[in-house]
C-alpha cells in the first residue's frame, strides 16, 4: 500500500490559489515572492500606503475631497460677497464683471452662477444677477466676518495694515455664525472696520454713508476722510505710507490732471489722481478750517534732553496695538513728559511720564504729539556719556524703566 504524500504547491500554484480567492491584486505580487520576510514587509508597506490614502476622515484622498469642496465653497462665498458689496453701492453685477473680479474665465463664471442659481442663492434680472434672500443671508455673514476680523487684527495683532485684508479673506470662510457673534461681542460690536467700511449687523443692516472720491472736491473744500479702498493692495499700501486714515480732516488746495494736493494738521500731502480716487470723503463746514489744517502739536522726538512737553495726541498712523500699549503705560493726552536721557547710539530715548521712565524709539516718539513746555533745568552729561538732567540719574532705581522696543 502506498502512502501518498501531500503535494506541496509550487510558487506558481500558490499564486493561482491566491488569485482564485479574490484578494486584492497586490496580494498576488506577494505570493510570487519566494522570501516570506520580504513579502511581509512589502505587504505592510502597501497596507500603510493604502491607509494613508484612504483612512476615514484623515486620509489624503478624503482631505483632497474636502479641499476640493472647500475651494468650491470659498469661490461661491467670494462671489456672493462681491454681489452683496455691489448691491450696497447700487451697482449691478454682470457675467463679465463677476469673471473679472473672481479672476476666472467667462465659462467658469457662467458655471458658478448656474450652480448658485440652482442653490437658490442668485437670480437673474435683465442680464444682471442679484441675490435671493438666502444668498443675501450667506453674503452678510461672510462680509461681517471679514470686516470684524480686520477690526480684530487692527486692535489685537502686530500685523501691518497691508496684511489685514488678505488675512481676513482667509478667516471669513472659517468662522461659523456663533464664532462671528462672539468676536463681535469681544470687539464691542463695532460699526466700521479700520478702512472705514460699514460692518453689517447680524440682521443684515448696514449703515450707509454718502461719500465721494477725493478727486471730486474743489480747491478750498474742507472734508473728512471716511474710507480708504483696500484694493488693489499696492494702491492701499501707498495711501498708508502717505499717513492717510479715516477720520482725517483735510483742505484741498490744488487739483489737476497730474496731482491732488491738500493740507492736514500742518502737513502737505500730494497724490496722483489715480491714488486720490481711492480716498473717499464727506464735506465738513468751512468754520473747521483752522482745526483741519493747524498742527495738533510737535513730535515728541523733536524735544531735547531736559525739555518738557504735554501730550496732546497719539497719531492715528501708529499701529493700534502699539498705541494701546502706550496708553497702558500712561502715554495719555494731558500727561506731562520729560526727556531724561539718550542712549549712546541715540535711541531709544528715556522719557519720564507719570513717574516712570519709558524707552521709546524715534519712530514711536515721532507719532506722539506734544505741546512744548518751558524747561527750568539745563541738560548735563554724565560720566558714561549719557545726556541727562539734574533731577534723575539713568541708573536711579526709584524709577521703573519701561520699554516698547
Amino acid at each position: 500500500m502506498h502512502h501518498l504524500r501531500p503535494s506541496v504547491p509550487t510558487d506558481k500554484k500558490r499564486a493561482h490559489l491566491v488569485s482564485d480567492m479574490h484578494f486584492s491584486p497586490f496580494l498576488s505580487i506577494l505570493a510570487d515572492m519566494p522570501d516570506p520576510l520580504s513579502s511581509l514587509l512589502i505587504g505592510i508597506a502597501i497596507i500603510a500606503i493604502l491607509a494613508i490614502l484612504f483612512w476615514p476622515d484623515r486620509g489624503l484622498y478624503v482631505r483632497w475631497l474636502q479641499i476640493r469642496r472647500m475651494s468650491a465653497r470659498v469661490l461661491r462665498e467670494d462671489a456672493l460677497k462681491y454681489l452683496y458689496t455691489n448691491e450696497l453701492e447700487g451697482r449691478s453685477v454682470t457675467l463679465q464683471s463677476l469673471a473679472g473680479e473672481m479672476g476666472v474665465s467667462l465659462d467658469q463664471a457662467a458655471q458658478l452662477l448656474k450652480e448658485m442659481t440652482q442653490l437658490n442663492l442668485v437670480e437673474t434680472h435683465d442680464e444682471a444677477y442679484e441675490l435671493t434672500p438666502t444668498g443675501r443671508e450667506v453674503a452678510v455673514q461672510v462680509l461681517r466676518a471679514h470686516r470684524l476680523w480686520e477690526h480684530f487684527l487692527s486692535e489685537h495683532s502686530g500685523y501691518s495694515e497691508e496684511e489685514w485684508h488678505a488675512r481676513a479673506d482667509e478667516a471669513e470662510h472659517q468662522l461659523n455664525p456663533d464664532e462671528i457673534e462672539a468676536l463681535a461681542l469681544r470687539l464691542g460690536d463695532p460699526r466700521f472696520d479700520p478702512h472705514g467700511d460699514p460692518i453689517p449687523t447680524a440682521a443684515g443692516e448696514t449703515p450707509k454713508i454718502e461719500s465721494s472720491p477725493l478727486t471730486h472736491l474743489n480747491p478750498g473744500d474742507l472734508a473728512r476722510i471716511v474710507h480708504l479702498e483696500d484694493q488693489p493692495e499696492l494702491v492701499y499700501a501707498q495711501l498708508v505710507a502717505e499717513g492717510l486714515h479715516p477720520g482725517m480732516e483735510i483742505m484741498l488746495i490744488e487739483k489737476s490732471s497730474q496731482r491732488v494736493r491738500f493740507l492736514s494738521r500742518g502737513h502737505e500731502h500730494v497724490l496722483a489722481p489715480i491714488l486720490a480716487a481711492n480716498v473717499y470723503v464727506v464735506l465738513i463746514p468751512k468754520d473747521r478750517a483752522e482745526t483741519a489744517i493747524q498742527p495738533l502739536g510737535i513730535p515728541l522726538a523733536s524735544l531735547k534732553p531736559g525739555e518738557e512737553g504735554e501730550i496732546v495726541a497719539i497719531s492715528r498712523t501708529m499701529h493700534p496695538a502699539e498705541r494701546h500699549r502706550l496708553l497702558d503705560l500712561g502715554v495719555l493726552p494731558g500727561a506731562k513728559v520729560r526727556v531724561e536721557f539718550e542712549s549712546p547710539l541715540g535711541e531709544p530715548v528715556a522719557y519720564l511720564i507719570r513717574g516712570a521712565l519709558i524707552a521709546l524709539r524715534d519712530e514711536q516718539a515721532e507719532k506722539i504729539l506734544v505741546k512744548k513746555l518751558e524747561s527750568h533745568e539745563a541738560p548735563v552729561k554724565n560720566a558714561t556719556g549719557f545726556t541727562k538732567t539734574k533731577r534723575h540719574h539713568p541708573t536711579d532705581t526709584s524709577h521703573q524703566l519701561n520699554t516698547t522696543t
